[in-house]
């Protein structure tokens, strides 16, 4: 983690620091120089905690220890203040849909010319949302009722709980959770059910399958 000062605005999370460098001289004109890095999302998560003032976040969805669309309503959840510039070599418009209906502020893919990133950055403090041009006429189309009912659900989550369905979605037992978050199996027990009321699921299985169906996204080409 790169820190210049204590009063930092934004956040370039991704894993390949010339790509880094380049955006962070890019923003020098719109932000100055208070720009913090994450080479990983595990220090992205440590940054965020730090930082409080942070007002952007530029995030790869495929840095390290990121899982497609995980991270971004990780994120959201956690710090909903927080605006989420995705920035990313991952073009496909049901990824970039499902970005944007979870709660992304811009999708900016990484094929873009700098001024653009500039372009989508005043956009998005005015409070606007942003996609680049080329791409608005083929995401024209809202998202679909599934992916707004499920993104809604979602936001109804705790951070905890939010941790809690993660763990679920990637196989874990409700012993194996407890030790990974600290906590007593009980209060697991009633994360777990806390979670599929909220997400209207019958069971852990479903509420798993779901969330990856829902928040997978493909690798970067």
């Amino acid at each position: 983690m790169k820190k210049t000062n204590s009063m930092a605005r934004a956040i370039i999370a991704d894993d390949h620091p010339l790509f880094r460098a380049a955006l962070k001289q890019a923003l020098a004109a719109p932000l100055g120089s208070d720009v913090l890095e994450a080479e990983n999302f595990s220090e992205l998560q440590t940054v965020l905690a730090q930082e409080r003032q942070v007002e952007l976040l530029f995030l790869d969805l495929n840095m390290p220890g990121n899982k497609g669309l995980t991270g971004l309503t990780a994120i959201r959840n956690q710090y909903p203040d927080v605006l989420i510039l995705i920035v990313s070599a991952n073009e496909n418009t049901d990824v970039i849909r499902r970005a944007m209906a979870f709660g992304a502020s811009a999708y900016v893919p990484k094929s873009a010319p700098l001024p653009m990133l500039i372009t989508a950055v005043e956009a998005v403090l005015a409070g606007d949302s942003w996609l680049p041009e080329h791409l608005q006429d083929e995401l024209s189309r809202p998202p679909s009722a599934a992916s707004q009912d499920f993104a809604s659900k979602l936001e109804q989550l705790t951070p905890q709980q939010f941790k809690v369905l993660a763990c679920i979605a990637d196989g874990l037992l409700n012993k194996q959770i407890a030790y990974e978050l600290d906590v007593q199996e009980t209060t697991i027990k009633q994360h777990v059910s806390a979670i599929l009321r909220k997400l209207g699921v019958y069971n852990r299985t479903q509420a798993g399958v779901i969330f990856h169906d829902m928040l997978k996204a493909e690798d970067d080409a």
